[in-house]
């Protein structure tokens, strides 16, 4: 699930290369290319959420700190789009040049856990935070950490929640208690 949403995290760059194309790939391969790069990963998200209904996979998660991440929107646009909007695409070499940093960028996004950017999800008022459980899970850091995407504006320290488990540190809450 968490490639899913680093795939997911990236639409905006896919939707300005299709916008903006490539010379030397035509529109009729590039354009599908990129909504598929933009459709895809959330519905592989929507199937593994429609599959842990159906399993009624859920579970209660008990809040310790939470973070939310959209005070990061401005480093994430400078960083991501912005060096590879502006790359040359006009030829084999330069393709290769922007698959580089976009590989390395995927690559960050899942080690540093920076795939909360989902504009599908901010478009339905969903948010994604990283939270930390207030009891011990892993032997290195203490806390259990896990990724909640919920429509809740904040997740007070100590809220117990209700959420279908995506994967095994993502988890879905659809009708949060206010």
């Amino acid at each position: 699930a968490r490639f899913y949403m680093v795939l997911a995290s990236l639409t905006p760059l896919f939707l300005l290369w299709a916008v903006r194309g490539i010379p030397s790939i035509p529109d009729c391969v590039l354009i599908p290319v990129c909504i598929s790069f933009i459709v895809l990963p959330n519905l592989v998200l929507c199937g593994r959420l429609f599959l842990a209904r159906k399993a009624r996979d859920v579970q209660i998660k008990t809040v310790g700190t939470a973070e939310d991440h959209r005070d990061h929107l401005l480093v994430y646009l400078f960083a991501v789009l912005l060096p590879l909007w502006n790359t040359g695409l006009d030829g084999v070499p330069n393709q290769h040049a922007s698959i580089v940093p976009l590989a390395f960028i995927i690559f960050l996004f899942w080690h540093l856990n920076l795939h909360y950017m989902n504009i599908v999800f901010a478009m339905q008022d969903y948010r994604v935070f990283s939270v930390h459980s207030p009891n011990g899970g892993s032997s290195i850091s203490g806390q259990e950490v896990f990724v909640l995407i919920t429509k809740r504006l904040s997740l007070p320290a100590g809220s117990k929640l209700s959420a279908y488990r995506i994967s095994n540190h993502v988890f879905w809450e659809e009708a949060p208690e206010q």
